[in-house]
């Protein structure tokens, strides 16, 4: 067993290996604090035949026992992964993937389990310097190390690795990979930052990353490690001169072909002529023909940018394409949205509901509600294809929550719009940039329904093409340009500032310089989208008539067991009664939903009724609910009680209640004394007007403890 440790950003991190799985070809444990993760990678063999990608599978798993928790659910064990786990292996996978060397087929797979969770330090940026570690100390050929941070902001203090007390205050949350030189990638969110802000923040990440990599590296001195060797066939020089030959100048000229579509088939139709004048020359080499053609396509493509500065169809490099906005499409949601740039739209639909709507997270540290989240459904026609219907993808998942997280800084207070509210972005046509079409799109959206945004958000993508010595920033990149291109640089924001972003690289790194001019040229790119977006719709809509009505009242928390009532009685009846859902959070805050404004303002006065504190002088209107020899007693509000004395029925002499009074009875009272025990005591007499003449005569005092003038006898029950 080999381990090692550094204390990093004033927290002492460790990395084990030796101990735990040692059968896997590399196995590391990373702790941070009190909080311990297990990476473990394996590959193949041999290569996989017949693929044009790399097979790489990172999964990274929360185990309940690690928080001290029983999963919820019927069966009582972890499942399928949840959107956090998915979430986490996406953003392991992105930075390590790029760093396998070209050609490399070897199935490879990476397990990052959690073991155990201290509840303040977070596991899944330890995922990341495990896979990394990981693979250091493997036989599987990668060109790292890499590390992963997390940064967050309290004032203007950055901190690295915050514990989850410390996320509570602070303003920004990102995850950010980097290698020695730079980062890598960035995923995360803040309150509307400067791009000057997000630079300084990715820049004392780096330094952090810096220090992880160099305790890997003491890890790595004290293991005897080799490396397999990769073997990569070599090209057929006779098979590229003749696909060369065939092609000529046909791959520059479908390149310039603006439309998706036509490119698309004028590329397809060139691949079948290729291959059919080939055929009796090179038999079974269809494969290597079309990689050699998308090779060729790809060289041409990033040439013609690089040289020219001018884009397949026909844009600068700081152009974005032809915008179009929709609102209100569809009249009988509550809200909706119909974005359009370029071949790529997005339908955005937003649905208000009440806390009943909320979703429950039932994670490895912690159980909370969301009322807010977004989902994003990528199907197969809107890049005109046929495709498998199954399961979320992870890509869907990964770009609905980047949208999801967009929009978030934006949103209104719960006091001010009490709305549980879901977005859902499908995805109508697709050539790049749907997640940032779903952020513009959600925006307008959500100011469809109503929703008082503190501003429009808006989201770009750009783009990279760099040979080492010439590079061009794309705005708006196409999905051509981000398949062929070097970078996928997303960032969402408002007109004060960045509230979301995402980097992808397929290099090993991009420099701070670049990284600045690209979110300047965003910048300028989000702006010009915003100023789209407010022509159109410069503030929100009032609240759909289809949507629920809501309103919300804070109550005394002592009280909360009063408006319930015993078995739920009160709750249940002003529920029963009113047609509305009535719901109560621990601290007091009630919240009223249903369909009919009337009925949630009958919902809302009895709710204040029975949770008020009624002062002397008061009146209401009550019902009889039951008569005795002395009095009735009245109820004035669900469960609530006070007793008119017969006393204090009429002016005159009342000799039996019935007389006055039935059951079932409404009657209006007066209330004229609270006793020390907080009972209510009631008048009908004092709102009736008292007859002409009438003297009233003193009362004798009474004696409760005498009858007759003998004392009472005293009994033991």
């Amino acid at each position: 067993m080999q381990s090692k440790e550094k204390e990093i950003a004033g927290k002492k991190m460790r990395l084990e290996t030796g101990r735990m799985a040692r059968q896997s070809n590399g196995s590391v444990l990373v702790s941070l604090g009190e909080t311990t993760v297990l990476a473990t990678v394996n590959a193949a063999k041999e290569p996989r035949e017949d693929i044009d990608f790399f097979p790489l599978q990172v999964e990274y798993r929360e185990k309940h026992y690690a928080g001290g928790k029983i999963p919820g659910g019927f069966f009582k064990r972890e499942a399928r992964p949840a959107e956090h786990e998915v979430l986490t292996s996406r953003v392991t996978d992105r930075p390590i993937r790029p760093l396998f060397p070209k050609g490399f087929k070897n199935e490879t797979q990476v397990m990052i389990t959690v073991l155990q969770s201290d509840g303040e330090n977070m596991a899944d940026v330890l995922a990341g310097v495990g896979a990394s570690a990981a693979l250091m100390l493997s036989s599987i050929p990668w060109n790292g190390p890499i590390a992963t941070v997390r940064v967050g902001r309290i004032g203007k203090d950055l901190i690295m690795n915050p514990t989850r007390t410390e996320m509570e205050e602070s303003d920004m949350e990102m995850v950010v990979s980097g290698n020695r030189d730079t980062v890598v990638m960035v995923e995360g969110e803040a309150d509307c930052v400067s791009e000057a802000e997000m630079l300084d923040a990715l820049k004392a990440a780096h330094k952090v990353i810096k220090e992880i990599i160099e305790l890997q590296d003491d890890l790595l001195a004290s293991c005897d490690v080799q490396k397999d060797e990769v073997t990569i066939p070599k090209p057929d020089e006779e098979l590229i001169k003749q696909v060369n030959e065939e092609i000529g100048s046909k791959v520059e000229e479908i390149v310039n072909i603006p439309d998706k579509k036509d490119r698309a088939n004028a590329k397809e139709d060139m691949i079948v002529e290729v291959l059919e004048s080939m055929e009796a020359d090179f038999p079974e080499q269809e494969k290597n023909i079309k990689s050699l053609i998308d090779d060729k396509f790809k060289n041409a493509f990033r040439e013609q940018v690089l040289s020219t500065g001018v884009r397949s169809d026909g844009r600068s490099t700081t152009d974005i394409r032809e915008i179009t906005v929709e609102p209100d499409i569809l009249n009988r949601t509550h809200g909706s949205a119909l974005f359009t740039r370029g071949e790529t739209q997005a339908l955005v639909v937003t649905t208000l509901g009440s806390k009943r709507d909320e979703m429950i997270i039932d994670s490895m540290d912690e159980d909370f509600k969301k009322s807010y989240y977004m989902h994003y459904n990528f199907p197969p026609y809107c890049v005109g294809e046929v495709g498998r219907i199954g399961f979320t993808s992870r890509r869907e998942i990964g770009h609905g929550n980047l949208a999801q997280r967009a929009i978030k800084p934006v949103l209104p207070d719960y006091d001010d719009f009490p709305y549980t509210m879901r977005i859902v972005s499908e995805i109508m046509e697709s050539n790049g940039s749907s997640s940032m079409a779903s952020v513009c799109g959600g925006s307008l959206a959500l100011m469809s329904a109503g929703a008082p945004l503190k501003g429009p958000v808006a989201g770009i993508a750009m783009g990279l093409i760099t040979d080492g010595e010439r590079h061009a920033i794309l705005s708006d990149i196409l999905g051509m340009e981000d398949h062929l291109g070097d970078m996928d640089f997303k960032i969402a924001g408002t007109n004060d500032g960045i509230t979301a972003i995402q980097l992808d690289l397929k290099i090993e790194g991009l420099s701070f310089d670049l990284m600045e001019k690209a979110l300047q040229q965003a910048k300028e790119g989000r702006i010009h989208i915003l100023n789209k977006m407010n022509e159109v719709m410069p503030k929100p809509n009032d609240i759909s008539p289809y949507a629920p009505r809501i309103m919300s009242v804070s109550i005394n928390p002592e009280k909360i067991g009063a408006l319930i009532g015993p078995g739920g009685k009160n709750i249940k009846k002003i529920i029963e009664d009113t047609e509305c859902e009535v719901n109560v959070d621990d601290d007091g805050l009630v919240t009223i939903a249903g369909m009919n404004t009337e009925k949630c303002n009958e919902a809302l006065e009895l709710v204040k009724a029975i949770t008020f504190e009624p002062e002397v002088g008061m009146e209401f209107d009550g019902k009889v609910t039951r008569l005795m020899s002395f009095g009735a007693f009245v109820e004035f509000a669900p469960g609530r009680e006070g007793m008119v004395h017969i006393s204090e029925l009429e002016w005159h002499r009342v000799e039996k209640v019935e007389d006055v009074l039935k059951s079932g009875d409404s009657v209006r009272v007066k209330l004229i004394k609270i006793d020390d025990q907080g009972r209510l005591d009631f008048s009908r007499k004092a709102l009736i007007e008292k007859p002409e003449g009438y003297v009233e005569r003193p009362r004798k005092p009474r004696n409760d403890n005498r009858r007759g003038g003998k004392p009472f006898k005293k009994r033991r029950f």
